[in-house]
């Protein structure tokens, strides 16, 4: 089979040959291609030790070169060569303890994690190598270790997540030799630092076929090491009218949740509250384990907040006949994109309690109308929409700066979102006073 290489990453190749050195391409390159998929990155390897590479190259930055990889740039395209080797110990699990440099490329590939990855490419003669029988597990949809599972996961317990990883994004089953020894090597994985795993979680999570994934994830009890709020959902119940124990109602929500990586963790851990509570208080509990479980693996700012903000609204009220006023108050406290959110979250849940996808599309279509219909009214959602700010306010009733006048600025929005035409600024000035005067004559 020919594959279709890169112009630069070929001219690189051919540069390496043209100095005596072997060049062949490598790893995820090649097992993308043979699955009709489009490569992102591309590696080489080659006999030529990285002093050599830079020499070859006018161009070369010493990424890795410790372990024997410079990236080169032809015609500004960055590519990463790296020397053949085999590995020594890994005493850090993590990283081997020494290298040795060869030229056979098959040393090279048996230090790989899975066969599919230990596949090598030559581009002048267009042939494929393939010593561990990757091409065959490619076609049979097959994930095993190259070698002994226990050995490679002892190397680098992070594979095993790395393993459940392709088995969502790639759909491939895992062989039944390296699924056994997960059990018993699970406990590794609390040797990797959190900031790796949350990297294969976060792809694990995006991939197409993760419900199979996560049954993978809990049954090889990695997911008690790694997400053990999570773990602790297994048989437990999630609702009178769930199909499903908590466990797998989380499960099927997070693979049915549209594919975006904040939905994805909400979906998966919006009701971890209910192993405390199946009251609608289990909204705030689950906000709360899952800003935990994401700060401790070192989760962005960013990520926590939205996840947070959504598992703590995903019990709202609102549906396709709530009134106006009532759209506008969620509209003004929650935010359009989180509203929109919230709705393929509620879509996701419905899945997860096995709700037909009729039923489902219905739903989130109807919600989507009705949310764009209040958009349109172009009403004031919140406080920058009102047609007066702080200063002004302050300036028409005399007010000094403080607590009074972000309270009546929020009795105003209250107002208008019970009725937008009171959104002008002569009228939202005497609604002003008129709050002014009934706190001060109570004495507030």
């Amino acid at each position: 089979m020919v594959i279709m290489v890169p112009p630069a990453v070929e001219q690189a190749c051919a540069v390496l040959r043209a100095q005596g050195f072997q060049a062949y391409l490598v790893g995820g390159a090649i097992r993308d291609s043979l699955l009709g998929l489009v490569p992102t990155d591309w590696d080489i390897a080659t006999d030529a030790v990285p002093e050599q590479v830079e020499a070859v190259f006018t161009r070369s930055l010493p990424t890795g070169k410790r372990f024997g990889t410079v990236t080169v740039f032809v015609h500004d395209t960055p590519i990463e060569v790296t020397t053949m080797r085999s590995d020594g110990p890994y005493s850090d699990q993590r990283r081997p303890d020494y290298i040795i440099f060869t030229d056979q490329l098959e040393l090279d590939l048996a230090r790989r994690d899975f066969t599919i990855n230990a596949l090598g490419y030559d581009p002048l003669a267009k042939r494929i190598i393939d010593p561990f029988q990757g091409r065959k597990h490619l076609k049979r949809k097959i994930l095993a270790t190259v070698g002994d599972p226990s050995a490679r996961f002892r190397e680098d317990p992070l594979r095993m997540l790395r393993l459940i990883r392709f088995q969502s994004t790639l759909g491939f089953k895992v062989h039944k030799d390296t699924e056994r020894v997960l059990p018993s090597l699970a406990g590794l994985i609390a040797k990797v630092s959190p900031e790796r795993m949350l990297a294969e979680l976060n792809k694990m999570l995006m991939g197409r076929e993760l419900l199979s994934a996560l049954e993978t994830f809990a049954a090889s009890t990695l997911m008690e090491v790694v997400l053990p709020e999570l773990a602790a959902c297994c048989g437990l119940c999630a609702g009178e009218h769930h199909p499903y124990d908590l466990l797998t109602h989380a499960c099927t929500a997070a693979h049915f949740a549209h594919p975006l990586l904040h939905l994805r963790w909400a979906a998966l851990l919006h009701d971890v509250g209910k192993q405390r509570s199946l009251g609608r208080d289990h909204a705030e509990l689950g906000a709360s384990l899952a800003e935990q479980l994401l700060r401790r693996l070192r989760a962005s700012t960013e990520l926590i907040a939205k996840v947070s903000a959504l598992i703590t609204h995903h019990m709202f009220d609102l549906h396709p006949h709530s009134s106006d006023r009532a759209w506008r108050r969620f509209l003004g406290r929650v935010g359009v994109e989180a509203t929109r959110d919230l709705i393929k979250l509620r879509q996701a849940d419905m899945a997860g309690m096995n709700a037909s996808p009729r039923q489902i599309l219905a739903y989130g279509q109807a919600m989507e109308a009705r949310l764009n219909d209040i958009l349109t009214q172009d009403s004031a959602l919140s406080l920058k929409d009102l047609r007066i700010d702080g200063r002004q306010l302050m300036q028409e009733l005399d007010l000094q700066p403080g607590p009074l006048v972000g309270q009546l600025l929020h009795y105003l929005l209250e107002q208008v979102w019970e009725d937008p035409e009171l959104n002008q600024r002569e009228t939202l000035v005497r609604l002003a006073a008129e709050q002014l005067k009934c706190l001060r004559s109570n004495g507030l």
